[in-house]
């Protein structure tokens, strides 16, 4: 899979899968996107936190920009 500079990410799954997720993520009142960006996050904070990365927050706007740094050996 491609991997752009934007702040897109776009990737192809099932229509059932989408479809259900769709219905999972109404039932809990949110976004595709809120949801996506929480889980990120959550993720990207647990596997990349402990040396040798670190993670900086370099803008404050919609795409919550985040830049990964790898800590000198």
């Amino acid at each position: 899979m491609a991997r752009g500079k934007s702040g897109r990410v776009v990737i192809k799954i099932d229509p059932i899968l989408k479809r259900n997720l769709y219905l999972a993520l109404e039932k809990k009142q949110t976004t595709l996107k809120d949801w996506f960006l929480e889980t990120a996050e959550s993720f990207v904070e647990a596997n990349l936190q402990s040396p040798p990365y670190r993670i900086e927050h370099v803008a404050e706007n919609s795409t919550n920009a985040y830049s990964v740094k790898k800590d000198r050996e």
